[in-house]
């Protein structure tokens, strides 16, 4: 067969493929995930973002593939796996706590970045402007440092009669500062006596939740960080071995067994920032796209963990809780 003739003949059968044979010969772009936590405790919140992404037109495996990097806890990792995402190369990086958001920025200023962050973007450095990001990074926020001073309203309403509280706070943490302020000044009104405790390996939650019956805590407010994330069960376990009465930021610690939480929702967040994911995988730029605000919240209570520690729920409570978990 002549060369013009095969060719002829070639195109003609490529353009009798059916559409989705024809897909699969163009590459897939690749949604670089990272994370400072664990899988296990994220599972919920990972759904929720394929949701997002499935909405916008995407799904995994089939005209999009995402990679995961999770950093265990471990937040000096995370240069090494966005390098890794970045050297790839992925299509977008979605940097789902504030840790990864802030590596992938400083990895690059030409793959977009959707982040997602439970603080205040502009105070971080990753946008200059909330409705005007430029750059490269947009993302969603959620109510999560804002309401730490709630937590503890909560708590004290739980145990009214405690003279003493704690907070368990990562240093490492780039909000570390302004959770122990905001939450000595909530103190101060509520006429409590706060102790800030340091934790950022899991030698070091052991020793501070020990601490608590050395200072007659009467409850532990858990501040939002992706490492505690990570130690949802052990932190449980540990509050639950000492007898503290604790406040977390997000459902997955009560439904590890912890007794409260009350924060921003992550399913909701995580889902936003799928959908996001699937603006910029159809052409539009990360820095033309407004940082969006996940305004939900939900206060979640555990009744079997209440019974164990001996305490009961007020109906005011009760009333207002978003779940009760029996």
């Amino acid at each position: 067969m002549k060369r013009r003739a095969f060719i002829t003949l070639l195109c003609a059968a490529a353009a009798a493929w059916p559409p989705a044979a024809r897909a699969q010969q163009a590459a897939m772009p690749v949604v670089g995930f990272v994370n400072s936590g664990s899988p296990g405790p994220y599972a919920p919140n990972v759904a929720a973002f394929l949701q997002g992404l499935k909405e916008a037109g995407y799904v995994d495996g089939q005209n999009v593939a995402v990679e995961f990097r999770w950093a265990e806890g471990q937040n000096d990792q995370l240069p090494a796996l966005v390098a890794d995402l970045v050297r790839r190369p992925v299509t977008v990086i979605a940097a789902t706590t504030i840790a990864a958001a802030l590596a992938a920025k400083a990895a690059t200023t030409t793959i977009p970045i959707i982040f997602r962050t439970g603080a205040d973007p502009v105070g971080l450095g990753l946008v200059t402007s909330l409705n005007r990001p430029g750059g490269n990074l947009t993302g969603v926020t959620s109510l999560n440092i804002e309401v730490g001073s709630k937590r503890l309203e909560l708590l004290h309403e739980l145990v009214p009669t405690a003279a003493v509280m704690a907070v368990l706070v990562n240093p490492i943490n780039p909000n570390a500062e302004r959770t122990s302020k905001d939450l000595e000044t909530a103190a101060r009104t509520l006429r409590l006596r706060l102790r800030v405790l340091h934790a950022r390996t899991e030698r070091d939650l052991d020793a501070a939740l020990a601490s608590l019956v050395q200072i007659d805590a009467g409850g532990l407010v858990i501040s939002p960080d992706a490492f505690f994330a990570s130690q949802n069960e052990n932190l449980a376990a540990l509050s639950a071995r000492y007898g503290i009465p604790s406040m977390h930021f997000s459902r997955d610690f009560v439904i590890a067994g912890g007794l409260m939480s009350y924060g921003g929702s992550f399913t909701e967040s995580f889902h936003q920032t799928g959908l996001y994911v699937g603006r910029i995988l159809k052409g539009e730029k990360a820095g033309e796209l407004p940082v969006q605000q996940s305004t939900k919240v939900e206060l979640v209570l555990n009744l079997k963990t209440a019974k164990a520690l001996g305490i009961s729920f007020p109906i005011t409570l009760l009333g207002r809780a978003d779940e009760v978990i029996e």
